[in-house]
């Protein structure tokens, strides 16, 4: 699949999978709960111990059409580029770094810079960011998408941190391109419950096209 492809699988979807773990092994039992629960789009932050190699393993293990591997919290360049050699198929970062931006763009993957304010929007988008992470989008709420997308109607954004089945719907409902999940989404991992985590993938799934309808 190529990057418009994969783009388009993340916003059908509407929710990318945020995890962290403890340890890989922890990280690749959570990867295969999300997607028994649907979720295909799977997000490896690097602060999981040996998160390169986790990308590499479930790249191995995992053909393109079930999970969609993505690399997060993705600080520079350099880190970009060995995760896209170990199998990630888009690039999510907390901030805006325009050298993260050019290297997911040299080899033609989705890249998703973190931005707040809409002076941070614009010029990530200005630098060839394909989607704008709102980070941390607890601080302000579903409506701080309705206000970016004020001046900037035209912004794909994709709001991270504070998101969960309460409020899920409210996200969409605002404009949101597509959300992150982490903690809301992985709880069951605390007590070894991976059921509970394909449950609640189960259930965002299920909230999100509801909420499009009734939009």
């Amino acid at each position: 699949m190529n990057k418009f492809e994969n783009l388009k699988r993340i916003e059908e979807t509407g929710i990318v999978a945020v995890i962290r773990a403890d340890n890989p092994e922890k990280a690749l039992k959570i990867a295969e709960a999300v997607k028994t629960g649907g979720l295909t789009a799977i997000e490896i932050t690097m602060t999981v111990p040996g998160a390169i190699d986790v990308i590499k393993e479930l790249a191995d293990n995992y053909n393109k059409d079930e999970i969609l591997i993505g690399a997060g919290s993705v600080l520079d360049a350099e880190t970009s580029r060995a995760c896209i050699l170990a199998g990630a198929e888009y690039i999510v970062g907390p901030t805006l770094n325009e050298n993260t931006i050019k290297m997911a763009n040299r080899y033609q993957k989705p890249v998703i810079p973190g931005a707040m304010s809409v002076t941070e929007v614009q010029k990530a988008m200005e630098s060839g960011a394909d989607v704008v992470k709102i980070f941390p989008a607890t601080l302000f709420g579903p409506k701080i998408i309705k206000a970016i997308k004020g001046p900037l109607p035209q912004a794909p954004l994709l709001p991270t941190g504070g998101v969960n089945l309460d409020n899920i719907a409210e996200w969409i409902k605002a404009g949101s391109f597509a959300v992150g999940v982490g903690s809301a989404l992985l709880a069951g991992a605390k007590e070894g419950n991976y059921d509970r985590i394909t449950n609640t993938a189960k259930e965002f799934i299920k909230k999100i096209k509801q909420a499009r309808k009734e939009i």
